[in-house]
């Protein structure tokens, strides 16, 4: 009898688990809808390899809860047709248990009426807009700090160094415009107006008009939202322009991606950040982070954009363990929603049930000589 009842125990516990999509006794599936192609292709590469540096270690372990955890990536170009597609096929063909490490912000707006129906978690997407944070999106789970909280940051920087003409070139879509609502509100906020804007399209380098209007406007700084490729286009075309303002970036552009564009035309250029130092092992979850990364990818360098994927990696781990070995994403969702502070090893994220934005962390860079960064 006790037999017979201990089978029908072991049957129960594999059947519940069975019946959640992307989970079995043995794996737990996620999926990413990423870019890994074009221009901005550096950004979901270094965003995936830090994640894995992290699941890799996990499952070497065991798992968790006894489940490995599989990561299942797909390009979608940055696109948000692509990510439309790229969403679909995760949940609807790979039956993926929940998704993670989404890049870029109009990607996840054209996905969002998929993620919010499909009722699944996203925990991290690589973006800082607000349409992820206000209003909370109850699947949606952010990691990084706003580019709200970003531009904030450097204008505040500026303005306190007495620069107060300050202009904008910004990619022309989702993610563009609300980095320029960012600048705009920040400057507002210190009676300031915007001295002016220009725009390039994304995944695109045509800098020409961008950088002739700008040259006209003359300001003595230059706040830039786009990706890699199409801000190092512009900086070189100013500096030949005859123009050197000082540059800020925010986070999104992909830093060590841009010093290496820019090359020795980088020393200057500064960049917002939203994880610690990559080079800072004082850091516990910075020197967790450069060992693994050289155990699971032997051949890349630490740089923020990987240090980020490590961090998210660590945060959906940590919401696996707290949801328990009756894994659903109910149960997910409430895991997450207590770490109200989980602290990753030197830098914390806070979730409750009516706020899932996880950082306000911002810090400031520069490249320096030989592709290096300061602080």
């Amino acid at each position: 009898m006790v037999r017979n009842l201990l089978a029908a125990v072991a049957l129960t516990a594999a059947t519940y688990a069975a019946a959640e999509t992307g989970v079995t006794e043995s794996q737990v599936l996620l999926g990413q809808s990423a870019v890994f192609s074009g221009p901005a292709a550096d950004l979901g590469i270094e965003m995936r390899t830090g994640a894995l540096a992290y699941f890799d270690a996990v499952n070497a372990q065991g798992g968790v809860n006894g489940r490995k955890i599989v990561l299942k990536s797909v390009d979608d170009r940055y696109e948000p047709e692509g990510a439309v597609a790229a969403t679909k096929k995760l949940i609807e063909e790979d039956k993926v248990f929940a998704l993670f490490g989404y890049v870029g912000t109009p990607t996840f707006n054209a996905a969002a009426p998929i993620i919010k129906e499909a009722r699944i978690p996203l925990v991290s997407a690589f973006t800082g807009a607000e349409s992820l944070r206000d209003p909370m999106i109850r699947y949606v789970f952010n990691v990084r700090a706003s580019y709200f909280d970003e531009t904030e940051q450097i204008v505040q920087h500026l303005t306190a160094m007495g620069v107060d003409k300050i202009a904008v070139f910004y990619q022309n879509d989702a993610y563009g415009k609300v980095g320029l609502d960012g600048v705009t509100r920040a400057l507002k906020k210190r009676n300031i107006a915007l001295a002016g804007t220009t725009t390039v399209e994304r995944n695109s380098v045509d800098v020409k008009k961008a950088v002739a209007d700008m040259v006209k406007l003359d300001p003595q700084a230059i706040v830039m939202i786009s990706a890699y490729k199409s801000c190092a286009a512009f900086i070189k075309a100013e500096k030949q322009a005859g123009k050197n303002p000082s540059f800020w970036n925010v986070s999104f552009v992909g830093s060590k991606a841009l010093a290496k564009e820019l090359g020795p035309e980088g020393r200057g250029v500064q960049i917002s950040q939203v994880v610690p130092f990559p080079w800072d092992e004082s850091i516990p979850v910075v020197r967790e982070y450069t060992r693994l990364l050289k155990a699971s990818s032997p051949t890349s360098e630490p740089n923020f954009s990987s240090l980020e994927g490590f961090i998210s990696a660590k945060v959906m781990v940590e919401g696996l363990r707290r949801a328990g070995r009756n894994l659903t994403r109910d149960s997910l969702i409430r895991g997450l929603e207590t770490m109200d502070p989980y602290d990753v090893g030197g830098f914390k994220i806070t979730y409750t049930p009516q706020d899932h934005r996880g950082s306000r962390y911002v810090d400031l860079t520069i490249i320096s000589k030989d592709q290096k960064f300061v602080r």
